[in-house]
């Protein structure tokens, strides 16, 4: 009982800091509708560019916007010894971690199913793509937060340059902003197999992540 209350603590304490920094989580989405909108103006009214390289776009700054929220996710509480208390109540650091995953899947990614939307509508990306691109980010999107959540947890073990975890992220990303992106100029055949290929890479980052984000956060605080 004790650590089902700590883990609905942990929750409890995400979503009152996501609440009290919405203006943090609002500048994000904000950087994403204007990176469109600047990409609309700067090619121009072509339909049909938008739709051979809209999907492209929208996933290009999801994954770009997700970078604004790295040092956000373990930073903080490194700082606080947050991280030990946690440990302290009962949660194992790879627990934290995972709540971590889900906590900012819902508050990061999630809202992107609003901005998709617009994003869309302002690049003219036809409607059946724009349906690729939800089943894509459903399936996509928990594997970013898991790569991110592991920059994150690597920027502890590199206080100096914390641009080494965004590189992290756009090297691990390539993969899936292949498959993705391809899904709208495929077959059904090819893009079933396409699917399946990206949850298979759900699935590897569902397993190594809170392993190797725990260990990072292991060795930060030795190192502390």
């Amino acid at each position: 009982m004790r650590i089902f209350s700590s883990i609905s603590a942990l929750f409890k304490r995400e979503f009152q800091i996501t609440y009290r920094n919405f203006s943090d989580l609002m500048s994000i989405f904000i950087f994403f509708l204007l990176a469109v909108i600047i990409f609309v103006f700067s090619v121009g009214p072509n339909k049909e560019i938008f739709n051979e390289i809209g999907v492209g776009i929208i996933w290009t700054l999801i994954l770009l916007s997700n970078t604004l929220s790295l040092k956000k996710i373990f930073q903080n509480d490194f700082d606080n010894n947050n991280l030990i208390l946690f440990h302290m109540s009962g949660l194992s650091y790879e627990i934290i971690v995972i709540i971590k995953i889900i906590t900012i899947w819902l508050f990061f990614q999630i809202p992107f199913f609003v901005v998709i939307p617009i994003s869309s509508i302002l690049l003219n990306v036809d409607f059946v793509n724009i349906k690729t691109i939800f089943l894509s980010f459903l399936i996509g999107s928990p594997i970013i937060t898991c790569i991110t959540t592991i920059s994150g947890s690597m920027n502890l073990l590199n206080k100096k340059n914390f641009a080494i975890g965004s590189l992290i992220i756009m090297i691990f990303s390539i993969p899936v902003i292949i498959f993705v992106v391809n899904l709208t100029n495929v077959s059904i055949e090819i893009a079933n197999a396409q699917i399946k290929i990206l949850l298979g890479i759900m699935f590897f980052f569902f397993a190594i992540t809170p392993w190797v984000s725990a260990t990072c956060i292991k060795l930060g605080l030795q190192n502390k």
